[in-house]
């Protein structure tokens, strides 16, 4: 019997909305759309480096309760309102992903708030980080 286990990240978002910040199942990890605010000062930075590095932070927490890590992904998905932000956060994607290089898209739309200039999504499977041929 394949198990689901939701996790959370303490959002309010998450209890208002009703969704998860990433499910378990099986060795599947499916964390969804986040975005570059500190959760502990609910701050975000004006700056769509940073917000792409805060971002892949709170992503790595998520995978963490999931015990999973940022090598197992293998899908990620970024939206950006502007497109020509993508290229400033490419340093910081590599810094994380460099090594893992998992399938990406890059879709341009536009975000729930004015200040979010980037939000990704990913989808990990455990077990399998650092396995790469």
């Amino acid at each position: 019997m394949t198990f689901r286990q939701n996790i959370s990240s303490g959002s309010a978002f998450e209890e208002l909305i009703g969704y998860s910040r990433a499910v378990v199942t099986g060795d599947w990890v499916f964390v969804s759309g986040t975005t570059g605010y500190d959760y502990k000062t609910g701050e975000i930075s004006a700056d769509v480096a940073e917000q792409a590095d805060q971002t892949m932070t709170n992503i790595a927490a998520a995978l963490k309760d999931a015990g999973a890590s940022v090598s197992d992904v293998v899908r990620v998905h970024y939206i950006l309102p502007d497109r020509d932000d993508f290229p400033k956060t490419w340093p910081v994607l590599k810094k994380w992903f460099g090594d893992v290089r998992p399938a990406a898209t890059m879709v341009q739309s536009g975000l729930m708030k004015e200040e979010m200039k980037i939000e990704i999504e990913v989808t990990a499977r455990t077990g399998c980080g650092g396995n790469t041929q």
